[in-house]
């Protein structure tokens, strides 16, 4: 399986928790750019099982340029191809003119049901404009469509939560990306006094949010993901799996035949068609243990036992034995209570590698 991501870098106004490459909305550039990807992705030979628009705003650039680069890329009959989508980003027929233009999954940043919670986390964008895309987004033939949420907004609670879910739940979403809110030293937040619930308040709102997906039908694959049976986002596995993917635009990053790399963020530096940047090696037991306990499956201790010491296996031992691990058929993974700490159990762990 090989991925390629693009990333549209462009945003109308940035969110107050964003740290996310992104830039103002200008035509001109628009224009400047989806010619220069055209050109770049029109070189490319590989012929991908996924593509990903992210950003920033995909949505913004309008349904004629995102059809435009996808023509451009050469992909598999059945490959999932996906494009973000925030409320109000868009015009009347735009999901018509994606669908038709061979896009088949689509992932809409509501990250609340409340209008209070996205008025904090200043979102342009209210619970009616998430019903009115879903509604548009289903009329034009989508049925893969996943929904962001966010966990722990400010005067966040349990019951507000319940809404959130319950609204996906009524709208057969298929998907559901949870995160939890990270104030980050670059936004706006980061200077602001908020009223963020606390670690306890904010871990209980995460098993709430698991259990109850999975009294309706989710399966928990991955820390921040839930899928509907068979739709699972198969790109973003590509990621946690150690495949190939290539990365185009300002920040995006690379893995190509264990190599990473990436493109500065800066919109300048890849228009003037300059090289990636090479980081550094991977897809070794470190990564394999790093992604693979991001998923619910975990790993496989049968390929790690020659490349750590016997210490790695007393700690996971010790972690199964406190309630965040299990082990069964020598298949090692976290489950929802070890997802809360997981920073920590893999620093433990990832200290025992040889």
């Amino acid at each position: 399986m090989t991925g390629l991501y693009i990333h549209i870098p462009f945003c109308a106004k940035k969110c107050g928790y964003c740290d996310f490459y992104s830039i103002n909305y200008n035509i001109n550039t628009v224009e400047k750019y989806v010619e220069f990807l055209c050109k770049k992705i029109n070189n490319l030979k590989t012929v991908f099982d996924t593509v990903y628009f992210g950003g920033g705003t995909p949505s913004i650039i309008g349904a004629k340029n995102l059809c435009k680069i996808l023509s451009c890329i050469k992909y598999k009959e059945n490959a999932e191809i996906t494009v973000e989508v925030n409320p109000k980003s868009y015009k009347k027929g735009f999901f018509d003119e994606i669908f038709c233009g061979g896009f088949n999954r689509i992932s809409i940043g509501m990250q609340s049901a409340n209008d209070s919670e996205l008025k904090l986390l200043t979102r342009n964008h209210r619970l009616k404009d998430v019903q009115d895309t879903l509604n548009s987004a289903k009329n034009a033939g989508f049925e893969n469509i996943s929904l962001d949420l966010m966990i722990g907004i400010e005067n966040q609670t349990i019951k507000s939560l319940q809404k959130s879910l319950e609204f996906c739940i009524k709208n057969d979403v298929k998907h559901l990306s949870c995160y939890m809110l990270k104030i980050e030293e670059n936004t706006p937040f980061y200077s602001k006094n908020l009223n963020l619930p606390s670690e306890d308040e904010t871990a209980q709102m995460y098993l709430y949010l698991c259990e109850f997906l999975k009294e309706n039908g989710f399966f928990h694959y991955e820390i921040s993901n839930f899928a509907k049976k068979g739709y699972q986002s198969r790109h973003n596995l590509i990621y946690w799996e150690l495949g190939d993917y290539l990365g185009l635009g300002p920040s995006a990053h690379s893995f190509i035949k264990g190599k990473r790399y990436c493109y500065p963020n800066d919109i300048n530096y890849f228009l003037d068609n300059k090289e990636y940047i090479y980081l550094s090696d991977g897809g070794d037991t470190y990564d394999y243990i790093m992604l693979g306990l991001r998923l619910k499956k975990g790993i496989d201790l049968n390929k790690v036992k020659n490349e750590v010491n016997e210490e790695f296996f007393e700690k996971a031992e010790k972690y199964i034995k406190l309630g965040y691990a299990v082990l069964e058929n020598n298949i090692f993974s976290l489950n929802e209570k070890g997802f809360l700490i997981q920073n920590t159990i893999l620093s433990d762990l990832l200290e025992e590698i040889k």
